[in-house]
């Protein structure tokens, strides 16, 4: 297993992440996972055994439940783990039991700590963003946690760049703790943070974990053109996360990955994990798993390594369209990009 530095940090996670949003099967998330104490204590022990040491979660994910399935599951391995929550979904009917008020952060940190059995969790992430609290007081919320040591580090997610790009302009003014990282949706079905959301990850500093990338199982081959869902899938359910905006090209991705995969006896799921984790800027994919088999296929990816035609095979039939400004900028100023321009840009140049 890699470990890469998160960002600005000191902190180093590994390459592939555990994500526990299959904990539980509380309401809505039944779509995703039923896993209990016992079937998330075998699942931490193999990623831990492969080497991942980030455990990410929510508040939100089954209203609490699996937090507590997580705290009860790494009994006695709290230090040989980084636990990551988030706060900001709505965890009442409340109208102050949501978002990103210092109310509501506060309360839920010391909810989230009771229910994962620790004194401090190290990946503290604003789940979404509220448009109706000033930066500046959720900012000082988070600044606050981390001074009393509540939480090691700040983080955001599902930001849009502007959103970010305020958030470390409030941070350096009143010299509060910066997010050190941005999780995301990214894949090579949904390509669109190439636009904004990494080249402010690289120009910032910010680590990048990616949430979902597999698509929510679309992209692991068991979804085919013209072939009915397979049973089961979190799709088939009712779970309509991530968006799928493109059926054709998801289709056409798809087939792409899985001939690379059976090329290489192994799955698609691993191909497109592998060509994740050769992305600029990407510190850490999170896999969650309700089945040890599936599990232990992701890990896999871990140590697998695309050939550049493989690769390129991949980012031919993913790669987005330059929108404005992005195109006029193709055109008309790329005797002066930066490499950081070039992450995007740069494949069009070529063409």
């Amino acid at each position: 297993m890699q470990y890469r530095q998160l960002g600005r940090s000191g902190l180093k996670v590994s390459a592939l992440s555990l994500g526990t949003m299959t904990f539980g099967g509380k309401g809505l998330f039944k779509n995703l996972g039923t896993t209990d104490v016992a079937g998330a204590r075998r699942l931490i022990d193999i990623a831990t055994d492969h080497g991942v040491n980030l455990l990410d979660t929510a508040n939100f994910y089954s209203w609490g439940l699996s937090e507590e399935i997580i705290g009860e599951a790494i009994e006695g391995k709290r230090d040989q783990l980084l636990l990551a929550s988030k706060v900001r979904m709505p965890m009442s009917d409340g109208p102050n039991d949501t978002g990103l008020s210092r109310h509501h952060i506060i309360r839920e940190v010391e909810a989230s700590l009771r229910r994962l059995r620790t004194d401090y969790i190290d990946l503290y992430q604003v789940h979404g963003w509220d448009g109706q609290t000033p930066l500046e007081e959720t900012m000082e919320a988070l600044d606050t946690l981390v001074r009393s040591g509540k939480v090691r580090y700040i983080g955001c997610s599902n930001y849009s760049c502007w959103h970010i790009s305020k958030a470390l302009g409030v941070a350096e003014r009143h010299n509060y703790q910066r997010f050190v990282s941005q999780q995301i949706h990214y894949s090579p079905r949904t390509r669109e943070p190439e636009y904004e959301l990494v080249p402010i990850a690289l120009d910032q500093g910010l680590g990048i974990l990616v949430w979902s990338p597999l698509g929510g199982g679309l992209l692991t081959g068991k979804f085919r053109r013209g072939m009915p869902e397979p049973e089961g899938a979190r799709w088939t359910g009712g779970w309509d996360e991530p968006r799928v905006n493109d059926e054709k090209k998801l289709y056409d991705i798809i087939e792409v990955l899985v001939e690379i995969g059976e090329s290489r006896a192994v799955s698609a799921a691993q191909i497109a994990l592998a060509w994740e984790l050769g992305r600029p800027g990407i510190t850490s994919l999170i896999v969650g798993a309700t089945r040890e088999e599936q599990l232990l296929d992701n890990l896999a990816a871990a140590d697998l390594v695309l050939t550049s035609e493989e690769r390129q095979r991949i980012d031919d039939v993913s790669a987005p369209p330059l929108i404005y400004p992005y195109w006029h900028q193709a055109k008309s100023a790329k005797d002066r990009l930066n490499d950081i321009d070039l992450t995007l840009i740069g494949p069009h140049l070529k063409k």
